[in-house]
């Protein structure tokens, strides 16, 4: 077998090109300088150049706020990038799992949502996100949709290394206290990923690791872990101010993980002392 994976860069393409070679699983990963995915035919050339097997869609535009404001950016990378990697998947007979987000839900009431109820986003990288899973789903047969929350891994920048970072200057942080939803850690993700792209249970899935929390009690639990005495000062969405809209609740029911046979992800907490072993592990080698 032979994955290709855009954003290989990123913080989850990272950890699924290692999860690949641990495997030995035949992988090659690409960024941006790699292939322009907005480019239709600069995207073809390279899967004809690749023929891979599958494809594991993580490249993206990932900045909520500046969304609002670069709307046609990142509808260019998120909904045309996209469609430009599903045209090639249905053309080559390929495989595709696209890596989507929480943010496609409303984020309303205090239920889990489960991977087929209705997506209706609330900010603009959210509705181009759920823009880039109609074309998925208009184009394929054979595809996974997978979302994600929360996300952190060690490549890249993330809520726990931004809380670590604020902490070396100040003694209170404020933190957005209405939001619930469960983190994700790139590691965990990755496994069960790649374990999806192996068989052929195609469809929707929601990804993310077990229990859920609000933003500062995430905060609370980096801090106390790590035996920082930072003082978190929970604050409305309102207060906060972000450009962009969040989902209030972004718990996601993963039962369907469960009834095709895929692991569940550990617990958040779990995931997150994990993490922060190998990253403070690294950071000491500096």
């Amino acid at each position: 077998m032979k994955v290709l994976v855009t954003g290989a860069t990123g913080q989850l393409g990272y950890d699924i090109i290692k999860e690949l070679k641990k495997r030995s699983i035949d992988v090659v990963g690409i960024g941006s300088k790699d292939c322009d995915i907005t480019v239709k035919n600069a995207v073809f050339k390279t899967i004809e150049d690749i023929r891979p097997n599958a494809i594991i869609h993580c490249a993206g535009y990932t900045a909520v706020d500046n969304a609002e404001i670069e709307i046609d950016k990142c509808n260019l990378i998120n909904v045309e990038g996209t469609k430009n990697i599903a045209l090639a998947c249905k053309k080559y007979g390929i495989t595709l799992l696209y890596v989507s987000t929480d943010y496609v839900f409303s984020g309303h009431g205090t239920e889990p949502w489960k991977p087929d109820d209705e997506r209706k986003p609330v900010s603009q990288y959210g509705k181009s996100k759920y823009q880039g899973e109609l074309a998925v789903e208009s184009l394929l047969d054979k595809y996974f949709i997978v979302r994600i929350s929360w996300v952190f891994g060690i490549n890249g920048k993330n809520f726990v290394k931004t809380m670590l970072k604020l902490a070396e200057t100040n003694n209170e942080i404020t933190v957005v206290s209405d939001q619930v939803g469960s983190p994700t850690y790139t590691v965990d993700a990755a496994k069960v990923m790649v374990d999806m792209i192996q068989t052929d249970k195609y469809g929707r899935y929601n990804v993310s690791n077990e229990e859920s929390c609000s933003w500062d009690e995430f905060a609370q639990e980096i801090f106390a872990y790590t035996d920082k005495k930072i003082k978190i000062i929970p604050v409305s969405s309102e207060e906060y101010g972000a450009k962009a809209i969040r989902p209030s609740n972004s718990r996601m029911d993963k039962s369907k993980l469960v009834q095709n046979e895929f692991k569940i992800l550990p617990c958040w907490k779990d995931a997150l002392k994990r993490f922060l072993k190998e990253y403070l592990f690294k950071i000491e080698e500096i």
